[in-house]
């Protein structure tokens, strides 16, 4: 005789309620199976029924368990942090995020006895779940507020009325075919760019798109500070790849190797964006970067940089000259580039005939003479700048001095009539003329050719809900002011925060600057193989203030906190 199959025991919330003699044994087992054939919960197959009300199995539940209950219709829609359990989870388990708090999180439910929904969202978060236990009616619309998938996020994008066109009508109409092959990539292509939109409107410097094993994000570097901004699906990251790579003009195929390219945006007719774009194969997919490069940075004039009255002094004059070398120096992302094209802007006019080597050319300024370098097809800078001295040029600008054939070629240059313009990785002014030493270049070649140097850093701006602040005077000492900048009275100011700078206290960027003019004594203790010590120790009686010096000014002013120099300069 073949054995009767006995269903399996009740547990949880099920065979809680049997227990308490709200629902019979039979009651129960055939609600959990009315909810396993409609694939709804038990808690849903209760209410359906009438066996009890919402917010009397609520009670119930908050009861037995001793979970505390609460009305979704007092809490603050506003405060729920959505992004901290991942989307299909709040889908799957009914689930909504509460608050976050240190390594803890509140999470509301309507059967805190679904322990695989908190041990998936424990894993998932790495954080401790506290229940809190909520009426099902009241918590489902939320659920499906935001458990909409990211996929479907992205389609509303498509509606969306973005004025952002290519202006390279080429890369455009090749951009809208590959994303034409795939219906779902519209989508897509809504989202990069409303993401370009995003970056210039926020006044970022540049974009990372970046996969990872389990997820994607996207990052903005605002005022020199990264921040995500967007967590695209995962599934999503070929297809965000490809449509970068077609519109700026990269080989969509190669996925192994590096590429640089190139893109162009037009926001309005007055106004066009460029990009650099630069591609790179990690582990998980191609991590890109998008530089944004505006053209008004350039024509936004040497006042707005954030030069002293004497720092420009000297500036304009040494760039004024007919001929001599005019050296930028400073780490990657410290404006250096902006503080080139300025110059070039004020010197570019209708007599002059002005020629750039750079790689590549991040600004493209009308009436001067651009040459991207390109190592592989046999352009280097030496080449560009033999083959500029056979053109007639005035003005010479090098992207960057690497070698010591582009440092000879271009203090020739310097030397027979021609002012050039050129950037130099070095911490400081003075440490700039023993790295041309080092190269190689003879002391008498430096000595008799540089009028100038400028070390720059970009300080955070503090934004104008700036508050004072109490520092000690012993802090100030050791940050580098004197006594006697301490005896007259001045206001110390910190970050503040609001909506404007997003909290953060901080809303644009200032040059912090160190303009070293090559004088006589200086070009003595060239010739004789001075260290940098001393020839900061000479530029520091001549009077030219280091870049800690210039940012305690810029503090004493007003324009940026004493943190934010502390931590851009060196003491």
């Amino acid at each position: 005789m073949a054995a009767t199959p006995q269903n399996p025991p009740l547990s949880g919330l099920a065979r809680a309620l049997v227990q308490a003699g709200q629902l019979k044994e039979a009651e129960a087992e055939q609600l959990l199976a009315q909810a396993s054939n409609s694939k709804t919960s038990l808690i849903e197959q209760i209410i359906a029924s009438q066996k009890a009300s919402a917010l009397d199995v609520a009670r119930f539940v908050a009861d037995t368990f001793g979970y505390p209950l609460l009305d979704l219709n007092a809490f603050d829609e506003a405060h729920i942090p959505a992004d901290a359990i991942d989307r299909k989870l709040i889908a799957t388990h009914k689930v909504i995020p509460l608050n976050k708090r240190g390594n803890r999180l509140s999470v509301a439910i309507a059967d805190p006895t679904n322990l695989r929904a908190l041990d998936e969202i424990r894993f998932q978060t790495g954080l401790a779940v506290d229940p809190i236990v909520v009426e099902h009616p009241k918590l489902a619309p939320l659920v499906g507020k935001y458990a909409e998938s990211a996929a479907e996020a992205l389609k509303n994008f498509a509606s969306e009325d973005i004025n952002l066109d290519f202006l390279d009508e080429e890369a455009a109409a090749k951009a809208d075919d590959a994303a034409g092959q795939d219906i779902d990539d519209a989508p897509v292509v809504k989202f990069i760019q409303k993401m370009l939109l995003d970056a210039i409107n926020d006044g970022a410097s540049d974009i990372h798109f970046e996969p990872y094993e389990k997820f994607y994000r996207i990052r903005f570097r605002v005022d020199g500070i990264l921040r995500e901004v967007a967590t695209p699906p995962l599934a999503i990251k070929e297809k965000i790849a490809s449509r970068i790579k077609v519109i700026s003009r990269l080989n969509i195929a190669e996925k192994r190797v590096p590429q640089d390219g190139r893109m162009k945006l037009v926001l309005s007719k007055t106004r066009a964006i460029d990009f650099r774009v630069s591609t790179l194969p990690t582990l998980q997919g191609e991590k890109i970067v998008m530089r944004i490069l505006d053209p008004t940075s350039a024509t936004l004039g040497i006042e707005a940089l954030g030069y002293e009255p004497e720092q420009k002094a000297a500036l304009m004059d040494a760039i004024s000259r007919p001929y001599g070398m005019v050296l930028v120096t400073g780490p990657t992302g410290s404006g250096k580039t902006v503080s080139l094209y300025t110059c070039l802007n004020i010197l570019n006019k209708d007599g002059i005939n002005i020629s750039t080597a750079e790689d590549p050319a991040e600004i493209n300024l009308a009436g001067i003479n651009q040459v991207n370098v390109d190592d592989r097809a046999g352009l280097t800078f030496p080449v560009a700048l033999k083959a500029f001295l056979r053109q007639d040029p005035d003005i010479i600008m090098v992207g960057e001095i690497r070698d010591l054939e582009t440092a000879e070629i271009s203090i020739k240059a310097a030397q027979t009539g021609h002012l050039v313009l050129s950037t130099l990785h070095t911490n400081d002014a003075p440490q700039t003329l023993t790295r041309l030493m080092n190269m190689g270049v003879p002391t008498f070649n430096i000595a008799s050719s540089v009028l100038l140097i400028t070390a720059q850093r970009l300080a955070r701006r503090l934004c104008n809900c700036k508050k004072p602040m109490e520092v000690p005077r012993q802090a100030l000492l050791d940050a580098g002011y004197a006594e006697s900048d301490l005896d007259s009275p001045w206001t110390l100011y910190g970050p503040g925060g609001c909506d404007r700078c997003k909290g953060t206290g901080y809303k644009g960027r200032v040059g912090i600057y160190q303009v070293m003019p090559i004088s006589e004594a200086m070009q003595r203790m060239i010739m004789s193989g001075a260290s940098a010590l001393d020839l900061a120790v000479q530029a520091k009686a001549e009077g030219v203030k280091d870049l800690r010096e210039s940012g305690l000014l810029k503090v004493k002013q007003g324009v940026t906190s004493l943190d934010e120099v502390l931590s851009t300069t060196n003491a």
